[in-house]
């Protein structure tokens, strides 16, 4: 009776577009309604995700003297965790019902402790937990393997394995550890690199008590052997899972051609994505991401557009990200127009450009010297409501400036002011940059206070640039003082650095203040480049051997 009214609840808010307030009002006029009935209709809410409705039920009942019972309000309570990840609106509502004077029954006490522990307060979780048993309320297999999976999560495995020998004396010996609970400690071993350890609590532990691992436990193996690179050992526990007869889901096939792909077996990914097909597993939204992105990182750049059509013949399309993947790697081989008409085929789906989209045809033209087609573009973002962000106007900033149009890129940056956003080194960077090379010293110098005054530290790009400046207009002792600054400010300079200073002091000062300069670097962590170096050591030979040429012949 129970799921007929909450199914057709479901039907008639969803299909018929009946309000909640109607449900209570008709509940209201009938004879006696129970209160399961108000319990299936906050149940309604949650499930076609209404989160304010279900609230509103809570709310009104409250007011008429009529309270839902506690299975509701848990029900409530872990849609509240499920929507709301930063888990605000979960405590709030759970220190009401308390106020009202609802029991915590082992449910309540059980989204507590996941909270807790997704939180990373798991010593919170086991005053939650030890709460529970002064009450006398009985945890659950549940409990237990969500204080385990919190210790595991949070790193402290140790302490995840002595709960786990604690549990049949602390539940009375009414619960034993199951899969799941080996599957917490597994992943716990698996991501502090300890993977004979975790296999070994697989062939050992779990056969010694006669847990068959499932699916998920060998997901979870998989996925650490892969993540140290150790693929034929990934390979193998794949291959046995087979042998014990169980079917690989799409989440592990995911996951194995994303790590074959980030180490180039290119190959196998494919045969893993044929066997994938064969096995009938259904593959979701992240496999083409990871097909299409895995190619275009290997190089393969036409099978991700070949495979892109497949997926788009066959309409199993239905996300922005492998288009973003795919036109990402469009523009970054120069294919700018390619990525143009992929994002009207988009758009020509249905699906929406999203702030990723836009901002990568944006830096793609920019990239191109295509200002005004990037400008383009921009307009037509803000047109569909997509709001800007930083990359975007760094995007755009980089390509103004490098066209040598700053006054246009101040004016962006005057824009970006304008919509809540603060600019950041990069921006800074690119704007001094080009502030520097068109002569205009008091815009660049008022830029370094604006920086300093919005908080805003140099890196070594800006110490490069300002350092690049100086060595231009021959300003080499400030320059020698600006690297020290450098150093003291604890940023280390880099090759570009190195090549800069070495380079500009190479033609300009004596051999021995280069060495000495060179020495500075170096013994204090700068690796030179190599044909940098090479370069400048024959630079400077060459020019003692004509001072010593010059001076023969003069003193003859």
């Amino acid at each position: 009776m129970f799921e007929e009214a909450l199914s057709l609840m479901k039907h008639l808010m969803q299909q018929r577009g009946v309000a909640v307030l109607e449900f209570l009002n008709a509940l209201d006029t009938s004879c006696d309604p129970s209160p399961a009935v108000y319990d299936a209709l906050v149940r309604a809410c949650t499930q076609i995700g209404a989160t304010r409705n279900a609230y509103l039920v809570i709310e009104k009942l409250r007011e008429k003297d009529f309270w839902i019972s506690i299975h509701a309000w848990n029900n409530f309570l872990n849609h509240l965790l499920v929507v709301k990840q930063d888990g605000n609106g979960f405590w709030k509502m759970y220190e009401e019902m308390l106020a009202c004077g609802y029991v915590e029954n082992v449910n309540t006490f059980n989204l507590v402790v996941y909270a807790l522990c997704r939180e990373r307060r798991t010593s919170q979780a086991f005053s939650v937990f030890y709460r529970m048993l002064k009450r006398g309320v009985l945890p659950n297999i549940v409990t237990f393997n969500m204080l385990v999976d919190g210790c595991c999560r949070n790193g402290d495995v140790d302490l995840g394995f002595k709960l786990m020998k604690k549990i049949w004396v602390v539940s009375g010996k009414r619960i034993e550890p199951n899969c799941v609970t080996y599957n917490c400690l597994i992943n716990g071993l698996c991501k502090v690199g300890k993977m004979p350890f975790a296999e070994q609590v697989v062939k050992k532990d779990m056969v010694g008590k006669r847990i068959e691992p499932n699916v998920e436990t060998f997901a979870t193996l998989l996925n650490g052997y892969a993540r140290e690179g150790k693929m034929e050992e990934a390979l193998g526990l794949f291959n046995e899972m087979l042998e014990k007869g169980l079917t690989p889901n799409a989440v592990m096939y995911n996951s194995l051609m994303n790590w074959l792909f980030k180490q180039g077996y290119v190959e196998e990914a494919r045969f893993l994505l044929s066997d994938m097909r064969d096995r009938r597993v259904s593959p979701d939204k992240f496999t083409y991401s990871i097909l299409i992105d895995g190619y275009c990182q290997n190089g393969y750049v036409q099978d991700a557009v070949d495979y892109y059509n497949q997926f788009r013949e066959e309409n199993l399309v239905k996300d922005v990200v492998p288009y973003n993947s795919l036109i990402n790697y469009l523009c970054k081989h120069e294919k700018i127009n390619e990525a143009k008409n992929l994002l009207g085929c988009m758009i020509t789906c249905g699906l929406a450009a999203d702030v990723v989209t836009y901002s990568t045809l944006i830096d793609g033209y920019c990239k191109e010297k295509r200002v005004i087609d990037a400008l383009q573009v921009y307009d037509a973002m803000v047109k569909e409501g997509q709001g800007p962000n930083l990359i975007t106007y760094n995007s755009i900033v980089h390509g103004l400036c490098k066209e040598e149009s700053v006054d246009i890129a101040g004016l962006v940056v005057e824009e970006l002011r304008k919509a809540g956003l603060m600019f950041d080194v990069l921006t800074c960077n690119t704007l001094l940059s080009a502030y520097l090379s068109s002569q205009r010293f008091e815009d660049a110098l008022a830029l370094c206070h604006e920086m300093r005054r919005q908080g805003i530290v140099f890196n070594t790009v800006t110490f490069n640039v300002l350092i690049n400046f100086l060595c231009k207009i021959g300003c080499f002792q400030q320059a020698k003082e600006l690297l020290k600054v450098m150093f003291d400010k604890g940023l280390l300079p880099d090759q570009i650095t190195y090549t800069i200073v070495i380079t500009a002091f190479s033609r300009n000062c004596e051999a021995n203040e280069v060495i000495e300069l060179h020495d500075y670097m170096v013994l204090r962590g700068v690796s030179p480049d190599e044909y940098t170096y090479n370069t400048i050591v024959s630079s400077l030979i060459e020019r003692e051997s004509v001072i010593e040429a010059h001076t023969d012949v003069t003193r003859k």
